[in-house]
């Protein structure tokens, strides 16, 4: 078959398109959770309040944080760096995983139907890493030590699931048809409304 021929068959065949969207979806969505939490959190850290239009964020957020670039994200990545919740490493791995969303993004149908390749697939569990890597490093770092709670208990950081992680995980089990969870909620919807 030709080149042109196969594009075709792999278009047309619901089988090899279906897996192909959804991946290329899920990892468009993940690296958008991941900016938005690494901002998110950034900027939650420096919120001093909160008013009638939302959270009060401090004058140190722009000294401390947007400061060091024009982006807000890149500002919040260096932030980060420079707190050692992340190294140059996974700067480089950020870059390569931003590559790849742009290229999904722009050039989406180019990839599903195979005319261009695209290496999200093989990326997809570096994205979820690193997701997951700054939620656990906020939770050990800010959330554990500012909750008296965990005093002089030994944390298990392989046990941390950060929010994003946990939204991602339910988000993957919907898009993939699983109703457990949807079956769940209900129930605890309906008992809450007996209950009441």
């Amino acid at each position: 078959m030709t080149d042109t021929t196969d594009q075709w068959e792999r278009f047309l065949d619901p089988e090899v398109v279906r897996p192909s969207l959804f991946l290329a979806t899920m990892f468009i969505t993940t690296f958008e959770i991941l900016k938005d939490s690494i901002v998110d959190d950034v900027r939650s850290f420096y919120t001093s309040g909160f008013d009638e239009q939302g959270p009060v964020v401090g004058d140190d957020y722009q000294s401390r944080v947007l400061s060091k670039n024009k982006s807000p994200l890149y500002a919040s990545l260096q932030w980060l760096r420079e707190n050692d919740a992340i190294d140059d490493a996974d700067m480089a791995t950020f870059e390569k995983l931003k590559f790849t969303r742009n290229q999904l993004a722009h050039q989406l149908f180019a990839v599903v139907t195979g005319q261009v390749k695209s290496a999200h697939e093989a990326q997809f569990a570096e994205l979820v890493t690193l997701l997951r890597k700054i939620g656990v490093w906020w939770v050990v770092n800010v959330e554990i030590p500012t909750n008296p709670d965990f005093d002089g208990q030994e944390i298990d950081e392989a046990g941390i699931v950060p929010g994003a992680v946990l939204s991602l995980q339910m988000l993957i089990e919907v898009a993939s048809g699983n109703t457990e969870l949807l079956e769940r909620w209900r129930k605890e919807h309906a008992k809450g409304r007996t209950d009441a």
